[in-house]
């Protein structure tokens, strides 16, 4: 989940962690998932996501969907943890409907995406994974897409856009700038924001690393319920997420990810460059869309803070109704409106 460190202090329980933004923001009604365009859902793409297909990119061999017409403009979409591909299920489908080329991988640690090597690192720093994402593309022989996501997907898509401007026709982003920095990370938040963080410090802990490995499924959804307390999802849909999570490496990768963001755990040195660039806080040029929801249980940062870091055209958009931290399976319309915005914004330029 997201590590900005500018986070907005109000929080309206212990148990839901909402924290409503919205103010002087433009308003989107968030549509409900199972009406209008959404039912475009057809056989075919939820076949391509209970049947991914698996290539070898880089480091790794990455497991994805992909749906719409193979010439169709490239989206790839991103998620975040503890989540998996099926968050863009929905929206997948209707932007296929709508002629585009839809890629969904799994993140290193998660669903059929596994390691080339066993001798390799299982590093979850985000210069690591943000190359995992380069080298998915390289192997498609894709020179440029849009690229959208949320929580570790948006911070991923946020460094692909500042690391790599031409590969990145447009961004679409939940909640906005969200690359860290193990430095800036060192200095403590007011209380309530640290409050927040209580599994990132539990992950510190061998009692949370064990903790995590023998209650891993249990772990996560209690996440999803305190992330997106207004969703109310059923047992199938967290269970088809869940499976993801039996990766060999997920827990692995996900304690390395958040001890390297605190400092307590070494990156790798090829990647020191990289994350050199990124604690400088690079600007984002390329086309951008952000979203928030307005009940995201999740910490996150104040829209208004990050609009400057993106130089290019840009929009961000507020959705009322309910909606959570997982905001492409909440907001599946929505996400997917935000992708066609950003491409018209490409197109535009």
């Amino acid at each position: 989940m997201n590590t900005t460190l500018n986070f907005s202090k109000k929080i309206s329980s212990a148990l839901s962690l909402i924290i409503f933004i919205g103010a002087g923001l433009w308003p989107l009604k968030a549509q409900a998932p199972s009406t209008g365009e959404n039912d475009q859902d057809s056989a075919a793409v939820r076949s391509a996501f209970q049947n991914t297909k698996k290539i070898r990119a880089g480091l790794l061999d990455v497991g994805y969907a992909e749906a719409g017409p193979a010439n169709g403009k490239p989206v790839i979409l991103l998620h975040g943890w503890p989540y998996d591909i099926h968050s863009f299920e929905q929206s997948s489908a209707i932007l296929a409907e709508k002629g585009y080329h839809v890629l969904v991988p799994y993140l290193r640690g998660y669903g059929t995406t596994t390691f080339v090597s066993p001798d390799t690192k299982r590093n979850g720093q985000q210069s690591a994974v943000a190359l995992d994402i380069i080298a998915f593309m390289d192997a498609l022989k894709i020179d440029k897409a849009i690229i959208g996501g949320f929580d570790w997907g948006a911070r991923t898509a946020d460094i692909m856009a500042a690391l790599w401007p031409e590969r990145c026709s447009g961004l679409v982003a939940v909640s906005g700038y969200l690359i860290v920095s193990p430095k800036a990370n060192e200095k403590p938040l007011p209380p309530n924001a640290e409050f927040l963080w209580w599994y990132q410090y539990y992950f510190s802990t061998e009692r949370g690393y064990k903790g995590y490995k023998a209650n891993t499924t249990a772990f996560n959804k209690l996440i999803w319920k305190m992330a997106s307390p207004k969703w109310t999802f059923d047992d199938q849909t967290y269970e088809r997420s869940a499976a993801a999570f039996d990766n060999p490496d997920h827990v692995d990768i996900v304690i390395h990810n958040y001890r390297w963001r605190l400092g307590l755990a070494k990156g790798e040195t090829q990647y020191d460059a990289l994350e050199a660039r990124l604690a400088k806080s690079p600007s984002i040029t390329v086309p951008t869309v952000t979203l928030e929801g307005d009940a995201n249980g999740a910490a996150f940062p104040a829209p208004e803070s990050y609009a400057s870091k993106y130089t290019g055209k840009y929009a961000h958009h507020t959705l009322t109704g309910g909606i959570g931290h997982n905001l492409p399976q909440e907001a599946p319309k929505a996400f997917a409106d935000a992708i066609m915005e950003v491409d018209a914004m490409s197109q535009a330029r």
